[in-house]
């Protein structure tokens, strides 16, 4: 038996194929472990990774900085610029005023579409309406160029309202104002120049808008602008004139020549006075320019006090007749009317009243003035001369 312990030799313990097989396991880890030069992609990869991550702690970092200052956006891209963002914002403001204004401007679709007559100038061509729902009268008739044959045709029975004061009116259709005084196409003569002759029938024009049109005058004030047309030199005409107005009678009614209301018993309704007649032209006797004039006038009007929704018309017809004589022959004032001849027909006022103002009768009140006794005629008709459709005495009138 040995006393020598295990590995005091010199020989190895181990066996050969063990330790062979742990050297060549113990040479692949090492060689499996060991670093490796990096290939040129994946160099490329980590570099460009590297690089993305720098890009987004940048954009982070100014993202944040910005967050105070301006509305969040979309991320950078290649799709949203600063140009895109602004178009983004417009394009919100527009979103915004539409969300404001698309609910009223619906309801007022609706609205038109159920009633096109609220559009002013009744734009689609639609018949107006009045308060009862009734249409209008129609298209406004064309300038009266020679008498008519007939009285207007009856219109629809319609009660006359502030908001259409000539309902049930022929005169509906008629032309408003000094617009519905058209002037003939001036001609030479006599002596007298196409020129002089287009000046006495403006100047005519000029006596019959502020005879009967000219606020002031409908006011019940001086007509100054009809008497600044009349010649001074006519004899005894301003004289006859200021004697009317001053003090009125059945002799010397301004009403004859002039269209005036008392403001404080009618007031005119609206700003609009339908008005329907012709200017003719001819040589005179006297070498003058003969200008005749031939027109009939619709006023509405309301109460001054009580029911002042209620209106009704009074309706004047005036016929006249004046002159354009030559200064070179006659002592007379250049440019000035002399008015050889005027009548009137009026309807709807009070009989037999001369106190120098038209007095409209209303349904409301008690009749003032005499009671009338004439028959009953139609002021609207302007087939017949004045002369020959005057009836003796006070009469009533068909329609109003």
């Amino acid at each position: 038996m040995s006393d020598q312990q295990p590995g005091e030799s010199g020989e190895p313990t181990v066996p050969d194929d063990v330790w062979e097989r742990f050297a060549r396991d113990s040479e692949r880890d090492i060689r499996a472990s060991a670093p490796k030069e990096p290939s040129a992609r994946a160099r490329m990869v980590t570099e460009r990774l590297r690089l993305q991550d720098e890009r987004e702690a940048a954009r982070a970092t100014r993202r944040t900085a910005r967050k105070e200052s301006r509305p969040a956006a979309q991320p950078e891209g290649w799709r949203t610029g600063p140009a895109w963002r602004e178009m983004d914002r417009r394009a919100s403001r527009r979103r915004r005023l539409w969300a404001i204004l698309g609910v009223p401007l619906a309801v007022a679709v609706a609205v038109v579409a159920m009633k096109p007559s609220l559009l002013p100038g009744d734009l689609f061509g639609a018949a107006s309406s009045s308060a009862s729902g009734s249409a209008s009268a129609g298209p406004e008739l064309p300038a009266e160029t020679a008498a008519p044959t007939a009285p207007p045709s009856a219109a629809a029975s319609l009660t006359p309202t502030r908001q259409r004061p000539f309902a049930g009116s022929p005169a509906e259709r008629w032309a408003d104002g000094a617009d519905a005084v058209v002037l003939p196409e001036a001609e030479p003569v006599g002596s007298f120049t196409k020129a002089q002759v287009a000046a006495a029938l403006r100047q005519t024009k000029n006596l019959l808008v502020g005879a009967n049109l000219d606020p002031a005058t409908l006011r019940g004030e001086r007509p100054k602008a009809a008497i600044a047309v009349l010649d001074p030199k006519q004899p005894h005409m301003i004289d006859d004139i200021d004697r009317r107005l001053s003090a009125p009678d059945e002799k010397h009614d301004p009403l004859t020549l002039f269209s005036r209301f008392d403001p404080d018993e009618v007031r005119l309704v609206g700003q609009v006075v339908k008005v329907r007649g012709r200017i003719t032209f001819k040589a005179g006797k006297d070498g003058s320019v003969a200008v005749h004039a031939d027109y009939t006038f619709v006023y509405p009007v309301s109460p001054a006090d009580g029911n002042k929704d209620e209106v009704t018309r009074t309706i004047v017809r005036r016929v006249l007749d004046a002159g354009f004589l030559d200064p070179r022959k006659y002592q007379v004032t250049a440019g000035r009317l002399t008015i050889n001849h005027y009548d009137e027909s009026i309807g709807n006022s009070a009989c037999d009243v001369y106190d120098g103002f038209l007095h409209p009768q209303f349904h409301s009140a008690a009749p003032t003035g005499a009671t009338p006794t004439g028959p009953a005629t139609d002021p609207y008709d302007r087939s017949h001369a004045l002369e020959t459709s005057r009836t003796a005495g006070c009469g009533t009138v068909s329609r109003t």
